[in-house]
């Protein structure tokens, strides 16, 4: 009977081993980890996802949904959305896909907030500057005056009935790279949801969603990038720690006229004031906005830094969105109800007193 006992004893330990075992092997699957890098949107994307065999099937069709956004929006694609507003700008109104119109009406909501220190028909300054040719240059006072004349977003005509859009001045064009890739963002987590991925990390060239937190329970952990180090474009100054939320940085350091700023000392960089035609230069040189969704994190990033300190005014006025920017003294300022847990890594930043 001893025996019998003792039998029964082992039998169970073993059992209980075998499900331990099962379990364990279980969960690995669910949570293998799936990479993928391609370039869309002018830009290196990663997207990182946790999750058994339908993962790879929802990157596919994650990147599929990416590469059709630029195909809508961007102003390099000659038969894009965009371009043929562009195109017909002051002629004729053009029929667009409902993606376009939604992020046009969504930009358009930022540029009345922010009374047109964020105007998506900026298109025109793009294009004087021209910061990412080889041999790029200053334009003079009046050439920016000139593209100057241009820029209105109260002139973008849309007819929602028709999902049609006119600009009514020909000269004028829309540029959407201040907002697109949040959209896109958004897109790829609705895409990751509905596959059932519960912990995600979407990297669109700087535009981050974390989806969920991480597979063993703990917030991911974000790396704000440093926009002074001596790396070039390596580091960071500070680490977030989120879960479901996007963070879109945006800062002089991305793209910026190099040869004439080691000659000069002058940054000229890619993110224009829509009122003087300059690239914007309220003295700061990195803003970081976090928020549930990319496309709002995507706009005000770029509104807080055109506007310097008066964009809290936006920020603060908005509901679960944090936001930081830095100063050219590297001095750090939170929004008011700033609530993520931050880590400033760099001792060359401080909080601004």
């Amino acid at each position: 009977m001893a025996h019998h006992k003792a039998r029964q004893k082992e039998i169970i330990t073993i059992v209980v081993l075998i499900c331990c075992i099962c379990i364990s092997g279980c969960s690995a699957n669910k949570y293998e980890e799936h990479k993928r890098e391609a370039f869309a949107l002018d830009t290196i994307i990663t997207l990182t996802a946790y999750g058994g065999k339908n993962v790879d099937k929802a990157i596919d069709e994650a990147i599929y949904r990416i590469q059709e956004i630029e195909e809508h929006m961007s102003t390099t694609i000659d038969d894009s959305d965009i371009s043929k507003i562009n195109k017909n700008a002051g002629k004729a109104p053009v029929t667009v896909h409902k993606d376009t119109l939604y992020v046009l009406d969504k930009a358009l909501e930022y540029c009345s907030m922010s009374n047109g220190m964020f105007d998506i028909t900026i298109y025109p300054l793009i294009k004087l500057w021209d910061i990412k040719s080889e041999h790029p240059r200053v334009p003079s006072a009046e050439e920016i005056q000139g593209a100057l004349k241009y820029v209105d977003y109260k002139k973008i005509v849309v007819d929602r009935d028709k999902n049609s859009v006119y600009l009514m001045e020909k000269g004028m064009g829309i540029d959407l790279g201040a907002i697109a890739k949040g959209y896109a963002a958004d897109e790829v987590t609705r895409i990751f949801k509905k596959y059932g991925i519960e912990h995600a990390l979407i990297n669109l060239g700087g535009n981050i969603m974390a989806i969920g937190n991480k597979v063993d329970g703990s917030k991911w952990n974000i790396g704000v990038q440093n926009p002074r180090t001596s790396k070039g474009n390596e580091g960071y100054f500070a680490v977030l720690e989120v879960s479901d939320s996007a963070v879109v940085s945006s800062g002089d350091y991305q793209r910026y006229m190099v040869k004439i700023y080691e000659e000069t000392g002058k940054r000229y960089h890619h993110i224009f004031d829509p009122k003087t035609g300059y690239p914007a230069d309220k003295g700061i040189i990195a803003t970081t906005v976090i928020s549930p969704l990319s496309i709002d994190a995507d706009a005000l990033s770029t509104c807080l830094f055109v506007m310097g300190y008066e964009g809290f005014n936006i920020i603060d006025e908005l509901e679960g969105v944090d936001a930081l920017l830095v100063s050219t003294d590297k001095k750090v300022t939170l929004s008011k109800k700033f609530s993520v847990p931050i880590n400033i890594t760099d001792r060359e930043y401080g909080y601004k007193k």
